[in-house]
């Protein structure tokens, strides 16, 4: 490739097509292509790289604190859980409906295996995903309320196609937490997916939002209006080595 040409693609943005264009143009003589050929696998490259830099943006921006596959996950470990609901999850149909998905079981069942690999495949799908524990998020939440940009926060938690909250119940929440949390949850209800992983059973959240019977009622009709709820249980780890 003369020097004229390699700057041409490189201002063009056409990446792989700079890199990979003299191996493919002597592989296209060696194998007799036609150039209707040698041009679909140029531009299928291109798209490729870019589909694959997309999805490494999209991860970044996910805030994955370690990546999980279903792949990776053991189904014969759990004493109990829906296969077949789980495997169908992946299909990320459930987003496309704006509905829910709750992980309820006891710690180390694989609960957060699972949602960190649907939020890894929502990306993987060119959707927008974004991990946070509940505590992390109301700690999040309340920070940038006492600075006076609430707004901003919440637009944080409310904008992303798919959002995770971990560890739901795990820790107590006082009023003003609970409330910002009802803000999200509400706030997402019938506009974008989210994904709960908790310990408790839906008869116990009143735990969760400060003993207050209200909000809690409220939280479980956004939450579990349109939801795909699934109980593991077991005891220990779930994932399988990489």
């Amino acid at each position: 490739m003369n020097e004229h040409m390699h700057k041409r693609l490189t201002s063009l943005k056409l990446s792989w097509v700079r890199d990979n264009l003299d191996h493919e143009v002597a592989e296209a003589a060696r194998l007799n292509r036609s150039h209707h050929e040698l041009l679909e696998r140029l531009v299928d490259g291109e798209l490729a790289l870019r589909h694959a830099r997309a999805v490494e943006r999209l991860l970044k921006l996910a805030k994955l604190p370690i990546r999980k596959t279903l792949d990776s996950f053991d189904f014969s470990r759990p004493k109990e859980i829906n296969a077949d609901q789980v495997r169908h999850l992946f299909t990320l149909n459930f987003m496309y409906d704006h509905a829910n998905v709750v992980f309820i079981g006891n710690p180390g069942v694989g609960k957060t295996h699972l949602a960190l690999a649907l939020a890894a495949t929502a990306c993987e799908n060119r959707k927008t995903a974004l991990f946070t524990s509940a505590a992390a998020m109301i700690n999040d939440l309340a920070r940038m309320q006492r600075q006076g940009e609430l707004d901003v926060g919440l637009k944080r938690y409310l904008k992303p196609n798919l959002l995770v909250v971990d560890e739901l119940g795990y820790l107590p929440v006082d009023k003003l937490g609970a409330e910002l949390l009802f803000q999200i949850l509400a706030g997402r209800y019938e506009n974008a997916s989210t994904v709960i992983t908790t310990n408790r059973a839906y008869s116990d959240w009143i735990k969760t939002f400060a003993n207050d019977n209200a909000m809690t009622a409220a939280v479980l009709d956004r939450v579990v209006h349109r939801c795909h709820t699934l109980r593991i249980i077991g005891e220990g780890r779930v994932s399988k080595p990489h």
